[in-house]
């Protein structure tokens, strides 16, 4: 199926949100960036606001997509794919044009939690949670959602250290400890 013109400027302002910040992103930035018109742009969100949403949704729906998918594709069982996460991570962390995770900058620049882009972003955080306590309560620990959140903890830093450093030895140290909190967890 052939994408719609409003599908087609999502996925290029999302390039552009990603490589240059919210903030910094103007409309007339994307204008030039995206080739759409400022008319055709507000014919389809009344808002950068509401384009930045409509972005945010997308990167949810396609990181999500590909991070459990990859796990799934590289690791049998749930513990093994909550360990498996730190490899695809650090997939990611090689891919050209890396500028870490779009929702950790989304709320950094938008930090009111009661800003819809915030709460857009800490809904993927809240969903990416849910999946590793389901995987850790699978894995038979006694208590997902600590494991879970620990997990999630290690990604979160290793994406932040990765952007930093630039370099993915994060991705490795995470693992590691997060073998480490496996072990304890699963007693």
């Amino acid at each position: 199926m052939r994408p719609n013109k409003r599908d087609e400027l999502v996925r290029k302002a999302l390039q552009v949100f990603y490589r240059d910040g919210f903030h910094a992103t103007g409309m007339d930035k994307l204008v030039v960036e995206t080739g759409v018109s400022k008319t055709s742009m507000y014919k389809h969100f009344r808002t950068k606001e509401d384009l930045i949403l409509a972005a945010l949704r997308l990167r949810d729906e396609s990181f999500r997509n590909w991070l459990l998918r990859r796990i799934e594709e590289v690791a049998d069982t749930p513990a093994e794919q909550l360990i498996a996460s730190f490899d695809a991570l650090k997939e990611w962390f090689e891919e050209d044009g890396f500028r870490g995770c779009m929702f950790i900058k989304a709320g950094a620049e938008y930090q009111d939690a009661d800003h819809p882009i915030h709460a857009q972003a800490a809904e993927h955080k809240r969903l990416l949670l849910e999946h590793f306590t389901r995987l850790a309560r699978e894995a038979g620990v006694g208590d997902p959602a600590k494991l879970a959140s620990q997990v999630i903890l290690l990604q979160e830093g290793a994406i932040v250290s990765a952007v930093l450093l630039k370099n993915t030895s994060p991705a490795e140290d995470a693992k590691e400890a997060a073998q480490q909190l496996l072990k304890i967890a699963q007693g």
